[in-house]
């Protein structure tokens, strides 16, 4: 007789506490609607729970602390209690590692599971920072839970993520963990939990026997049905916490026969639960003057929902120029942030946006730079070798046109850079505004200075001058 398992998980949810705009599509067109919430989520984790409360896993990829007003504002704090009610069995992190690593080992310990990752240690000691598996037990069957956190915590973030730690890829550790667990703990199944991204997992379980489940983040694809690599089942579940994942699989004698997926919208249909309802209310209730504020409107819907250019990117960059006199702006390729539908702009609008608020910097760059700076960009986003990929999507930018060639070798992608109507000349100085070092890193650029303005009142000011906004695709990453 075979059991049943269920395996349910949520990644990407940035901080994103109730019920908040998400896009969708319908007929080729962007619609929104309402969907997600700790309280929802809550409900269905309970719903599935009661179907067989001894056969059930909730897994969440990480990505949780980080991405809306009150949570970055509390440094995650606000979370734990709801968190914990939540009932996960492991995590692992990314943008999580935000307010540096050792707030990030205090705040793991406060909730009532582990933090998971074979790949991030100590640079003094070169031990793990966080344990590498845990095993649970489900309806009889034995399994191992092991974490990988996000590799370019060290590598492309800003450098308070990782002081006094470093991550590896987990690829070569993977292998030492499952026999671990298979011959010494005798587990029946092998689940990965990890926020490499989709491209590098899926290499991951090409390269690496033994992985039954693999629990998949960071990317925020919404995988309607599983991959299969290598007997290794994938799922990853959107972002937001608009999705969660169910995988139920039909295991006998320590072996997967079968399983089913869906992917969940958790929307308006799925009654709160109470309890989680309450917490978050006692978190939101404090800011919602100030948050729902209204600033403006826009024409367009905002979203970063394309990988080149999005909408809600080139408002940022337009209010950034407004705002330093710069003749172009840059800014990292988020995923993250909630969608806004044509119509009111509040000022949660504006957190979900850039929930880190940095202030508008501003650098004079040469041409060359310039040039040199976008062929590290897309060869990090394009790399063949997924493993070499660290996004994000491609650097957001504007005043600039960039023509490109996706399939070239790394460092020979661009074919023309236009900044305004002239073609760059690499020689030429220029004054660029940006936020964070992910804008321009620390090695671009020179008399680097923040001006004594930050994102949110940039933008503020932007739309409060040019209301109702209508910022539009206007092809500034080309690829030909």
């Amino acid at each position: 007789m075979s059991d049943r398992l269920s395996i349910l998980q949520i990644n990407d949810s940035h901080g994103y506490l109730d019920l908040h705009d998400e896009y969708f599509w319908k007929n080729g067109k962007q619609t929104y609607r309402e969907v997600g919430g700790y309280a929802r989520i809550t409900s269905y984790f309970n719903e599935v729970r009661d179907e067989n409360s001894d056969a059930v896993i909730v897994l969440d990829n990480g990505d949780t602390i980080h991405g809306t007003y009150p949570v970055v504002k509390s440094e995650g704090e606000v979370l734990i209690p709801i968190l914990n009610r939540m009932g996960f069995d492991a995590w692992t992190a990314h943008w999580d590692f935000a307010y540096g690593p050792d707030h990030l080992v205090k705040f793991a310990e406060k909730l009532n599971y582990p933090l998971l990752a074979i790949n991030c240690y100590y640079e003094d000691s070169e031990e793990l920072v966080f344990d590498p598996y845990k095993i649970v037990k489900r309806d009889g069957v034995k399994m191992g839970l092991i974490g990988i956190a996000n590799t370019i915590v060290d590598k492309t973030m800003p450098d308070r993520f990782s002081e006094g730690i470093y991550l590896t890829l987990g690829n070569e550790e993977l292998p030492k963990y499952i026999e671990e667990l298979r011959v010494e703990n005798n587990v029946d199944l092998i689940v990965v939990l990890s926020h490499l991204g989709y491209p590098q997992e899926v290499k991951l379980a090409k390269q690496v026997d033994g992985i039954d489940v693999l629990v998949s983040g960071h990317t925020h694809n919404r995988l309607y049905e599983p991959s299969e690599v290598n007997d290794t089942i994938i799922i990853q579940s959107g972002c937001h916490g608009s999705f969660i994942g169910r995988l139920d699989l039909d295991v006998d004698q320590g072996k997967i026969r079968g399983y089913n997926h869906e992917l969940v919208e958790i929307d308006e249909s799925v009654t709160p639960d109470r309890e989680v309802q309450k917490m978050v209310n006692e978190v939101l209730e404090p800011h919602e003057d100030m948050l729902g504020e209204v600033v403006g409107e826009t024409k367009l819907g905002l979203a970063r929902d394309k990988v080149m250019e999005t909408r809600m990117d080139n408002l940022l960059l337009k209010a950034l120029i407004d705002a330093s006199g710069a003749e172009m702006a840059f800014s990292n390729g988020w995923r993250y942030g909630s969608p806004v539908p044509p119509g009111k702009i509040t000022v949660r609008d504006l957190w979900n946006i850039i929930p880190t608020n940095p202030p508008v910097s501003v650098c004079e760059i040469t041409g060359r730079e310039l040039w040199n700076m976008m062929e590290e960009n897309l060869g990090n986003t394009f790399a063949r070798d997924p493993y070499n990929q660290m996004g994000g999507y491609v650097k957001r930018c504007y005043g600039v046109n960039v023509y490109f060639k996706i399939e070239n070798a790394d460092g020979l992608r661009i074919q023309e850079f236009f900044v305004g109507d002239e073609r760059l000349d690499k020689d030429k100085t220029y004054k660029a505004s940006f936020v964070t070092t992910q804008g321009i890193p620390a090695r671009y650029g020179k008399n680097r200075k923040d001006l004594n303005i930050n994102a949110i009142k940039a933008l503020k000011g932007y739309i409060s001058k040019n209301s109702p906004v209508k910022p539009e695709i206007e092809g500034t990453i080309i690829p030909i």
